[in-house]
């Protein structure tokens, strides 16, 4: 089931990290590294193709307020998504680490769609506790984990920044 589909979650912002189709992990090696990350993290709903590759799985951050849902894509789509956020971005100010990262993304035919969900909590009639507010952490630490697993590039589509 999506995090779209539960009413006590809004989606807030879509990551993407692009990486080689080669790369592809198990299913089974996602769900121990997004578990080491956080033991609090709960994972809902893991998906794998016949091969036990990881297709998708949700990530639920309770303490953060937060869900991601995480899912795999490979194909041509993949690919010149990749050339085209290369050509958005390209004649921006970049420093020269960034500029590596995004000649990567054309060649690049693989990515996990990062969608980054903030738990509603149930105010009618009470003002807002401050302490229940979605916290980035949950989304920030998972992105640059599989960036690195991935050996891939992350990327925020509305601001442009790379990882």
């Amino acid at each position: 089931m999506s995090t779209f589909e539960r009413g006590d979650f809004q989606w807030r912002e879509t990551y993407f990290v692009f990486f080689e189709s080669s790369r592809r992990p198990t299913l089974r090696d996602m769900q121990r590294k997004l578990k080491k990350l956080n033991p609090r993290f709960e994972l809902v709903d893991p998906v794998a193709d016949d091969k036990g590759r990881f297709e998708s799985v949700t990530v639920l951050a309770p303490d953060d307020y937060a869900a991601l849902d995480i899912s795999y894509m490979a194909d041509d789509e993949v690919v010149e998504q990749g050339a085209e956020l290369y050509k958005e971005l390209k004649s921006g100010t970049l420093d020269d680490e960034e500029r590596a990262k995004l000649a990567r993304l054309p060649k690049l035919d693989a990515k996990f769609d990062l969608l980054h969900f903030e738990r509603i909590a149930d105010t009618f009639g009470q003002e807002d506790d401050p302490d229940e507010m979605l916290d980035p952490s949950a989304l920030l630490i998972v992105l640059d984990s599989l960036v690195h697993m991935m050996n891939g590039v992350g990327v925020d589509p509305q601001s442009g920044a790379l990882s």
